[in-house]
């Protein structure tokens, strides 16, 4: 059996992978305009269609720390099968750890 240590380790780094895509899909929705860069959300500028600004930059950050640890060349960009199989593990991890299947929050 693997240790507790290794089994939080790679649960750690497929959950850091799984929110580094999802926030260059959020970089590619800033650069055609689908979203925007907002002070704070409105009526007009929600959740749906906005970042705020605070929030993005402390993002932009996190994504610096995460393609330190883990070298960009190791962040993707991976097709469909190489999802499934991310998504699996991080799945199959965290049903160890305790969490429930399916738990794929980062």
């Amino acid at each position: 059996m693997r240790k507790l240590k290794e089994i939080g380790e790679m649960e750690g780094e497929l959950c850091a992978k799984v929110w580094y895509n999802r926030h260059m899909g959020y970089r590619v929705d800033l650069d055609d305009l689908s979203q925007v860069l907002v002070e704070k959300h409105s009526e007009k500028f929600t959740p749906q269609n906005s970042i705020c600004r605070e929030i993005w930059e402390r993002a932009l950050e996190a994504a610096k720390r995460v393609e330190k640890e883990y070298g960009e060349h190791n962040l993707g960009p991976w097709d469909d099968f190489d999802w499934g199989m991310i998504n699996g593990k991080l799945s199959a991890l965290r049903w160890v750890l305790g969490d429930e299947w399916d738990m794929l929050d980062t």
